[in-house]
């Protein structure tokens, strides 16, 4: 039994001497729980919720029109660009905007006649990201709510020019709605002459209709494709997994520098620049060729499909390669023992993944937050990969993430040369 506890108090007293290794084990789950407690809500003291950001298309002009542009923008739900039609469909294509209104000509007076029933619905074109189905529900309900709103209220007000009409509207009206509706413009009279103030609530009484239809149109450059969710989730899982990758070819350098071999290496008639840079090939290599296996495995299997630019996607799977192994690198000249560098790089790993929206779609953070994770390579990649795949964009759309995995690629490369060091 003393030998047992020996062995268990020599455990413990390794385990708390690594002062890094233990700081680690500590801060990550730490950090980790707080962003998402933070992401979900948090005590309910937290700042708002990010605004979803919307586009409108007023092709109408009309009272009613305006209205509902106005009671959009006033929701603090939304954030409302007023844009023409062909522009917001673009955005919401490229996942800059959740979804686009576009509310036609002529809406106004139609839909204060269907509101009665005595006319055809005007119909509203609401084009949306595939991939944010709840904000999709939310946009839908405040659309309706303002539509509602804006058409009652002029449809019910006796100061209006279309009141009148309405009225005289509703002596042409089915037979089974023409007393009611008769009723109803009645007591609509009595009440504004006794309350001009007083809100239209009437407006909901029986013998109406919802004075719309709603067309939905997914954002997507392939809509007969249709969106499928496991294309992201692939390109998070696939961006993780490589990172993760290049942190242990980081360690398994220090443990060559550990075993003298960076000596032996060094004794072959080659530079250091070549010596690292080989490094760097090979591991980039791997991490393509692996990326590319993980993408693979997602359309054989899930459907996966690049509905976008093949050069694209792959140039931007190369760019993340280059710069998986130059942080793999990196993490090599950077780190002091094999024991703690991993616990480091494992943890910085993991944050760049969760702040790069592979655990967690972007689009749900903060609006700061979302701003300032465009300085995590990791949130570059997907969002490429993206636009690759499901998104359906063209090259063009490849070239903003290439061009900065390729920055951070070359900055890591340039700070491993700096710092790497030749003896343990």
């Amino acid at each position: 039994m003393t030998a047992f506890v020996a062995l268990v108090r020599k455990d413990l007293q390794l385990f708390l001497m690594d002062r890094r290794a233990l700081a680690l084990n500590l801060l990550a789950p730490i950090l980790i729980a707080a962003f998402f407690g933070f992401l979900f809500g948090g005590s309910g003291s937290a700042g708002k919720p990010s605004r979803t950001a919307i586009a409108v298309t007023d092709l109408d002009g009309s009272t009613i029109s305006r209205a509902i542009v106005s009671g959009l923008q006033a929701d603090e739900a939304l954030q409302v660009e007023l844009l023409d039609a062909d522009a917001a469909v673009t955005l919401v294509k490229k996942g800059k905007l959740r979804a686009a209104l576009q509310l036609p000509i002529g809406f106004g007076e139609q839909a204060a006649r269907a509101l009665f029933g005595a006319g055809a619905k005007p119909e509203l074109l609401l084009t949306h990201d595939p991939s944010k189905a709840a904000v999709l529900g939310l946009v839908r309900g405040l659309v309706t709510q303002q539509v509602m709103q804006a058409v009652s209220q002029q449809a019910f007000s006796p100061t209006s020019s279309s009141f009148a009409d309405l009225r005289r509207m509703a002596e042409t009206a089915p037979e089974a709605k023409r007393g009611d509706l008769k009723a109803l413009f009645d007591s609509v009279e009595r009440v504004q002459a006794a309350q001009p103030a007083a809100s239209s609530a009437s407006a909901s009484s029986g013998g109406l209709q919802q004075p719309f239809s709603l067309r939905l149109q997914e954002g997507i450059s392939s809509p007969t494709q249709g969106y499928n969710g496991y294309a992201h989730s692939f390109a998070g899982m696939g961006v993780q997994f490589i990172l993760l990758l290049g942190v242990e070819i980081g360690v398994a350098l220090l443990l060559m520098r550990r075993m003298d071999l960076w000596k032996r290496l060094r004794v072959a008639p080659v530079s250091r620049a070549t010596l690292l840079g080989s490094r760097m090939a090979s591991t980039a290599l791997i991490a393509f060729t692996l990326f590319a296996a993980i993408m693979l495995a997602g359309m054989l299997f899930f459907g996966v499909r690049v509905l976008g630019s093949w050069a694209g996607f792959l140039a931007v799977m190369a760019a993340f390669a280059g710069m998986t192994a130059s942080f793999g690198l990196m993490i090599a000249a950077l780190g002091r023992t094999p024991e703690a560098t991993r616990g480091l790089a494992i943890m910085a790993t993991l944050l760049m993944v969760m702040l790069g929206g592979a655990w967690v779609p972007s689009f749900i953070f903060p609006e700061w937050l979302q701003t300032a994770t465009l300085v995590v390579p990791t949130r570059w990649a997907v969002d490429g990969l993206d636009a690759m795949t499901w998104r359906g964009q063209g090259f063009e759309a490849a070239l903003a993430p290439t061009a900065v995995l390729l920055g951070f690629a070359l900055l890591f490369a340039l700070i491993a040369g700096w710092r790497f060091r030749w003896e343990e």
